[in-house]
């Protein structure tokens, strides 16, 4: 099947010197990427993601995790207790 593409000129430069350092066609060039990229892996949607949680010292039972305002209390005041500003 013949159909027309734009590329920019530079890219079909390079693909014209690959093509040529391969002995290959230019069309062959573009069908073996086209088909590399097609049976590639998809993309996720999503970012990786992974929980982390911690035991023993680092939780506080007091703090309520729905009210944020606290958070940012308990982390200045543990901040001041140090020393620092």
């Amino acid at each position: 099947m013949r159909t027309t593409i734009t590329l920019p000129d530079t890219l079909l430069k390079n693909a014209k010197r690959r093509a040529a350092q391969r002995g290959v066609a230019l069309s062959s060039l573009l069908e073996d990427a086209l088909r590399g990229y097609l049976a590639g892996p998809r993309p996720s949607p999503h970012a990786p993601f992974r929980l982390y949680t911690v035991r023993g010292r680092l939780v506080k039972p007091h703090l309520d995790l729905d009210r944020t305002s606290a958070l940012f209390v308990s982390d200045d005041e543990a901040e001041f207790a140090r020393g620092r500003s």
